[in-house]
């Protein structure tokens, strides 16, 4: 049995609990893993693309006249930048998960919310890998089928957020402030930003489902979307 390739991206760091559960997600889904880093070489061609979370990404990229704000992670700011400006004219498969759904709308022309802990009315903006916060997902979205439900707990590890949505994405999840939560590009064979992690939710079979919908997309067999 053919297993897919899916390049997941992140920090050189010495701990990458992220990495770790993202591999373990997509092994259990019928998919192989490789670590992409901004110093670790790639030799294979993967099948799909997993861009992870970490660091805010730098509000220079998409708020050029705003000088004050410094760079946060600039070297893999740039690397991924180039991993995915050859990933989607390639129509590669690919799941932007937290600052990864950040970058994936600043790529394509998009803004964020550099913060959202004052502009929160309903919803706390605490930290927690838990599933504390609730998911609003738009009816007759493609995310509603995959996760199987239109509204389901999520957990929460940021503070900025998608603004203006870049070329291509529609949104497909709010949380109860209205903030997005998910984009899509309708047509595209995959292409998925989600605000939350769910790597850290390995018991929620939505979630799961997330991952297997990206590996059966990067497969030999897989076809684009509705």
């Amino acid at each position: 049995m053919h297993r897919p390739l899916i390049g997941v991206t992140g920090d050189d760091g010495h701990f990458p609990v992220a990495w770790w559960f993202i591999r373990w997600a997509l092994w259990r889904c019928g998919a192989r893993a490789c670590r992409m880093t901004p110093r670790r070489d790639v030799i294979e061609a993967v099948d799909g693309l997993i861009v992870s979370g970490g660091d805010d990404i730098d509000p220079g990229l998409y708020l050029p006249h705003d000088p004050e704000r410094a760079p946060i992670n600039p070297e893999r700011d740039r690397f991924e930048i180039e991993v995915l400006e050859t990933a989607l004219p390639a129509d590669l498969p690919v799941l932007g998960i937290c600052r990864g759904a950040q970058l994936l709308n600043v790529v394509l022309g998009g803004s964020l919310l550099t913060d959202l802990r004052p502009l929160r009315r309903r919803t706390s903006n605490r930290r927690t890998p838990l599933a504390r916060k609730t998911l609003l997902v738009e009816s007759g979205s493609a995310l509603e089928g995959i996760l199987g439900a239109s509204r389901l707990r999520i957990n929460s590890l940021h503070h900025q957020a998608i603004d203006r949505l870049g070329e291509g994405l529609t949104v497909c999840g709010r949380d109860l402030d209205g903030f997005v939560q998910a984009v899509e590009s309708p047509g595209r064979r995959f292409l998925k930003g989600v605000q939350w992690h769910p790597e850290y939710l390995p018991t929620h079979r939505a979630q799961i489902n997330l991952f297997r919908s990206l590996v059966q997309a990067a497969s030999p067999a897989g076809g684009r979307e509705c």
